[in-house]
């Protein structure tokens, strides 16, 4: 009776651990997820753009598969070898989000300068083919897979900085915990958003009462300009999460400007804040100040990206250089 007594203690014990890496993986990821808020905004608001021109029919497949692709990336892909990097080449990761930092800073540059200066998008679809729906969905899909990579990317290594030291398989399993709820919340926004005109018009032709019929009819009217607003939502996130990355990566790496310029404005603008607003100050001229950096780097990338790095990309792989 001891023998079971005190098996039942171990287990027990083993059930505590358990409950609390449990928490530990919960906690990591809910903080992790967090921080890659700005990129996951970015992700839902550039995604639908893959499934324009298709059929109806069509869309949830695309989402499907795109978002299937995504998980791969992250699981299959990223977390094995970001968890390598960690553990053989820890000091790669900061360089690396630097990295991603800058490429979130000029893609946000490069939709400004378009916005700024419009230009004709009919080239940059050239390299699909369009006789073909089949092979054109192959290739969107393709497309979105790739754009994706890069967006997983900066996701899951930011998680990774974000969560802290512990066990290798509570970071995996964190890692692991945020791809996918991550996949989940982008996908199955993108999937609503795209849809969203059909069930207006659902609405419309099918409710029984004016108000139902109203809602659909708004639904319907209001999906462009939400489409316009995610847009630009996700052009400001992908500068401000560019331009912090690499200012926080620079403090990190003991260049403490202009990190500290940043925090020290910051402070001052929130002293003269009413009480309730002096953490919203804060954070709004931080943001601010990363975003009009990052978008002030990103202007610089565009002709290095655009003249240089493109058309040695193209050069190596055998592809026509997109058009800008």
């Amino acid at each position: 009776m001891s023998g079971l007594l005190a098996l039942l203690d171990d287990v027990a014990a083993i059930a505590k651990v358990a409950a609390a890496s449990v928490d530990d993986v919960a906690a990591a990821a809910a903080k992790a997820g967090s921080k890659a808020a700005g990129v996951v905004i970015d992700d839902a608001a550039v995604t639908p753009k893959y499934v324009h021109g298709f059929s109806a029919d069509r869309e949830l497949p695309i989402i499907w598969r795109i978002s299937l692709g995504s998980l791969r990336n992250k699981l299959i892909i990223l977390l094995p070898g970001l968890l390598l990097l960690s553990a053989v080449a820890p000091w790669v990761i900061t360089p690396l989000l630097m990295l991603g930092g800058a490429y979130l800073c000029f893609e946000g540059a490069e939709k400004v300068a378009h916005a700024l200066f419009p230009h004709a998008d009919a080239e940059v679809e050239a390299d699909f083919d369009t006789h073909d729906p089949a092979h054109l969905e192959e290739e969107k899909v393709a497309g979105a897979i790739k754009t994706d990579f890069i967006l997983s990317a900066e996701i899951m290594t930011i998680a990774l900085a974000a969560i802290p030291d512990g066990t290798l398989w509570i970071e995996a399993l964190t890692l692991a915990l945020v791809g996918v709820l991550i996949t989940a919340a982008v996908y199955g926004a993108v999937a609503l958003i795209v849809k969203m005109d059909d069930i207006g018009l659902h609405m419309v032709g099918r409710s029984r009462t004016a108000l139902g019929r109203g809602l659909g009819r708004g639904l319907v009217v209001a999906m462009p300009q939400l489409m316009a607003i995610l847009s630009t939502v996700g052009t400001l996130a992908m500068l401000w999460v560019g331009g912090n990355i690499l200012i926080h990566g620079l403090h990190d790496l003991g260049q403490h400007e202009p990190y500290e310029t940043i925090h020290h404005l910051a402070e001052i603008v929130a002293h003269d804040a009413p009480a309730a607003l002096v953490g919203v100050t804060k954070w709004f001229i931080t943001a601010l100040c990363d975003g009009v950096l990052g978008l002030a780097l990103g202007m610089l990338l565009i002709p290095v990206a655009t003249r240089v790095i493109g058309p040695v990309m193209a050069r190596l792989t055998g592809r026509k250089p997109a058009a800008h």
